[in-house]
């Protein structure tokens, strides 16, 4: 028991010193990045002007691999297999060796300026810009031949391509058209009047479309009808959407990253750690367990466990105090749930949202993950702790809001 209680004071001291916040970190990549691909354990960015790098070590270090590219402003990236494909106003461009070379896959092309790819089992699709014979063209094998698909297709301006199932979408500046044969054939699927699309991501039978001027919406039906879901969104200018598991997040120009919450709630800002030209977000990509986002100042990466948290909010009378509840089950393996509960607090202006944070830590008070880091409403929340990565003994969890914290402790036995 006094074991317990030194080190409970242990804990309780280096959670009042620490000064490690849970937050975006830049790394050594470079700036400008129109966009991120992931092959294994490789992480590339395409920029503005610099080409493709490489990173081996999770944005840690960068390397320039552009060994025969054609052209250094890389608007796009696919990957089949072990296949690396880089879009870009020369066209497209192909890499079998992680980058270290590159040749051109052009023939066929009417078009060679690149602005999105999609791939559909060993189906490569490109879309183009509107000039000329543009649109979208299908490859078959890998590049070595292209052919144009457009008969429907009214708007030729393809900023954005995503696959859902057998259904392809291609979002233009003048709506999204849907192709459910490989694009051979387009239909309009406009419903909601969608302009200036930037960015398609799809979640299961969800389809996200992300616009130039008037945020994001939403489409459950392939199309068919569509709502616009800016509650909370920080930007209504959408730059890239990215997907992890049954998360989305977004980014935006001058408002910095959103996730999306499926609990009716809308977008949550995630931009600590984000200033200045870092709100600038060009783009987004999830390589293991990481987000990075690519922005004017360069690349930052999160941790996608602070960020993502299976946190459902639970109905019920309205609380006056703070409660942090013992997890159960207790002990566990390898999850648990942990609940919390926030008070109404009345200021001047009325009810305000309370900071906070429920973080994990281990017996010597080393932080283990942030499970909470946000602006919370008043209610009771319930919060998934998933610990398949650590190994069996004693934790401590802490939960923290204005003035108030309290920490429990909980035993993973494997």
């Amino acid at each position: 028991m006094k074991k317990i209680f030194l080190l409970l004071l242990l804990f309780t001291f280096y959670s009042f010193s620490s000064s490690v916040h849970a937050q975006w970190v830049q790394t050594s990549g470079p700036g400008f990045v129109n966009n991120f691909a992931v092959s294994g354990t490789n992480l590339f960015s395409g920029t503005g002007s610099g080409g493709v790098s490489l990173s081996t070590n999770n944005g840690t270090n960068w390397t320039t691999v552009n060994s025969g590219l054609v052209h250094v402003n890389v608007r796009a990236f696919a990957v089949i297999g072990t296949n690396l494909f880089a879009g870009s106003g020369g066209g497209v461009s192909l890499s079998t060796n992680n980058g270290t070379s590159w040749t051109t896959v052009n023939s066929g092309l009417t078009n060679t300026d690149i602005y999105s790819f999609a791939v559909s089992g060993t189906n490569l699709f490109a879309g183009t810009s509107g000039t000329g014979l543009g649109g979208v063209f299908l490859s078959t094998n890998n590049g070595t031949n292209w052919t144009r698909v457009v008969s429907g297709l009214t708007n030729t301006q393809v900023s954005a391509l995503a696959v859902s199932g057998t259904n392809l979408f291609a979002g233009t500046n003048n709506g999204v058209f849907l192709s459910t044969n490989n694009g051979t054939s387009w239909t309009a699927a406009n419903s909601g009047a969608l302009y200036q699309l930037n960015s398609l991501a799809a979640i299961g039978t969800n389809l996200y479309a992300g616009t130039a001027a008037v945020g994001v919406y939403l489409s459950t039906n392939n199309g068919t009808s569509w709502t616009v879901i800016n509650t909370g969104l920080t930007s209504g200018t959408i730059t890239s959407l990215a997907v992890s598991g049954t998360n989305i997040f977004v980014a935006t120009y001058g408002g910095g990253v959103c996730r999306y919450t499926n609990n009716g709630t809308g977008w949550t800002e995630i931009n600590a750690g984000l200033s200045g030209l870092g709100v600038i977000v060009y783009s987004l990509g999830v390589s293991g367990t990481y987000l990075f986002a690519g922005t004017y100042s360069g690349v930052f990466r999160r941790p996608l466990s602070e960020i993502i948290t299976s946190v459902n909010e639970v109905p019920g009378e309205i609380p006056i105090h703070f409660e942090l509840q013992q997890n159960y089950p207790n002990p566990f393996n390898p999850t648990t749930t942990i609940t919390f509960i926030i008070p109404s607090v009345e200021t001047r202006r009325g009810e305000s949202l309370q900071y906070v944070t429920l973080k994990v830590y281990d017996v010597l008070g080393k932080e283990v993950t942030t499970l909470v880091n946000e602006y919370k409403s008043v209610g009771s929340y319930n919060v998934n702790f998933d610990a398949s990565n650590l190994s069996s003994g004693t934790y401590f969890y802490q939960l923290r809001a204005g003035n108030y914290f309290e920490t429990k402790r909980m035993m993973l036995i494997k």
